[in-house]
């Protein structure tokens, strides 16, 4: 009986600790896969979405990746499962499938389950970072032969084929190809100055990775003129001035963006004159941003601004409407939205003051749609406009009139609104016909006064002929999902929102 219980216990010692050890190969796993991903993601975003989430199981080729949430399962799986997979098979290349569960105890206090992934940028952030295949990462990689890093802070997303060309601003990006394809040619330096959010940066940065996608054993430092001063600052401070020059002066190509930040800081320009020197008479290629032309920074040496403006001055001015336009229908590409035509033209008509603001709108507008399950309107991006600017006089929209003009307070009034556009009666909308031509203005019916009027599942089944509060669940849903990806009815439905006067 003694052996017996001896052998119990110790089978049960042996289960729990083997138990121990395949979750402790699973965080280990898991935090193997997060330190791959991290360096092509937004740190702040990775933060949030990553934090306590764990590695459920790996088998049969699926991995199942436990989150703390259903809104962080929704954001995780729509926006980094590519990435996830691709990390994983790294590991273990039989996994083909990635899925996710809502565990709701990872976000308890005291569960140590779930990933704390801040520690992630507290170590190994001098280490050599490996590349997941082909997803877009900020590069930090050594050269093999000098041993100096090769380019820092690039992000791959600023490529030149990327950038809009429009008729104001052929030559910085013209400029820009030049320099990509002989770096230290005859445009060199290459000043590129312009306001604020114009994309000096995206074009900065895009001439960085095209260089190296040129040649990529090019050692390329990317920085801020705030950054280097900080730096500066710091050499001074520790003694590292022999170390700070080294790392400026053995590079092939120097990107600087801001240099006016430059401005009343002795040292760093006297370092920053050193630099620029040793470098041009090297050959190497210097590229520098500004928001003003060299000759108007006064606040810098007259020696820095004499040397700024000895290759090739350019100036990125703010893009006309059609180059607005063809941005704003680039950014719905790349965020696989689909926007009514009439909206996108509004908000090129609208936006006057930078890029980066013309992309805000739309970001906005692609996120209010996104939460409310709602299509953007000409209404509801003016909205949006006025809000980030209440200085800003709308061009073809009265919102203080359309919030006074409001035709469909009721069902009644939707179904006639919608029954006219579709040439089709009240009758026909209410009735049994299933064929597509009623059934299609009957669903778009029910959904808008769901959204727009706010009534209940239940109500707006009794104003359909008594119909079940499921079905008209089914049309509301059928509906919003199509608007994601039927452009006509995009198109159908904001005519009618018009019509209503939303």
């Amino acid at each position: 009986m003694l052996r017996l219980f001896l052998l119990v216990k110790i089978r049960s010692v042996f289960l729990g600790l083997t138990f121990q050890i395949l979750m402790a190969e699973k965080r280990e796993l898991w935090l193997s896969i997060l330190e791959r991903v991290k360096p092509t993601i937004q740190k702040m975003h990775f933060l949030t979405w990553f934090q306590n989430t764990s590695l459920i199981s790996v088998k049969d080729g699926k991995a199942v990746v436990g989150v703390p949430t259903s809104f962080a399962l929704s954001w995780i799986s729509s926006k980094y499962t590519l990435k996830i997979l691709q990390a994983l098979q790294e590991q273990d290349d039989s996994v083909k499938e990635v899925s996710y569960e809502v565990c709701s105890g990872l976000g308890e206090k005291g569960n140590k389950d779930g990933a704390d992934v801040k520690g992630l940028f507290k170590i190994n952030e001098g280490k050599k970072v490996r590349k997941v295949r082909n997803v877009n990462e900020v590069t930090v990689r050594r050269g093999v032969s000098r041993g100096h890093v090769s380019s820092q802070m690039l992000n791959d997303k600023y490529v030149l084929d990327s950038f809009v060309v429009g008729k104001d601003n052929r030559l910085p990006h013209a400029a820009a190809q030049a320099v990509s394809d002989n770096p230290g040619g005859i445009y060199n330096p290459l000043y590129i100055y312009g306001g604020t959010g114009l994309g000096k940066t995206h074009i900065v940065q895009a001439i960085g990775n095209q260089i190296l996608k040129n040649d990529p054993d090019t050692i390329i430092k990317y920085i801020t003129a705030e950054r280097f001063v900080s730096e500066v600052v710091e050499a001074i401070g520790k003694r590292h001035m022999p170390k700070f020059k080294d790392q400026y002066r053995n590079v092939d190509v120097f990107l600087v963006d801001d240099v006016q930040f430059f401005a009343r800081k002795d040292s760093s320009q006297q370092e920053f004159f050193h630099t620029f020197n040793e470098l041009y008479d090297a050959n190497k290629q210097i590229v520098l941003t500004s928001d003003r032309a060299p000759s108007e920074l006064d606040d810098l040496d007259t020696r820095l601004t004499g040397r700024f403006g000895m290759g090739m001055v350019v100036e990125l001015l703010f893009p006309d409407f059609e180059t607005r336009l063809a941005i704003l229908q680039q950014k719905c590409q790349e965020f696989e939205v689909i926007f009514d035509p009439e909206v996108l033209n509004f908000i090129a008509n609208n936006v006057h003051h930078s890029v980066r603001e013309l992309e805000g709108v739309l970001r906005q507008a692609v996120a209010e749609s996104q939460l409310s399950d709602r299509v953007p309107t000409i209404r509801s991006v003016a909205e949006i406009i006025k809000r980030l600017n209440k200085a800003q006089k709308i061009v073809g929209f009265d919102i203080e009139e359309a919030r006074g003009s409001v035709r469909a307070k009721n069902s009644s009034e939707v179904m006639q609104i919608v029954a006219e556009y579709y040439n089709i009666t009240i009758a026909d909308i209410m009735g049994p016909d299933r064929h597509k031509e009623i059934m299609t203005p009957r669903q778009i019916c029910m959904y808008l006064i769901k959204n727009e009027l706010g009534e209940s599942y239940e109500r707006i089944g009794l104003g359909f002929g008594g119909r079940n509060h499921t079905t008209v669940m089914h049309a509301c849903n059928k509906t919003a999902k199509k608007l994601r990806t039927d452009i006509k009815l995009v198109r159908d439905v904001n005519a009618i929102k018009r019509e209503m006067g939303l």
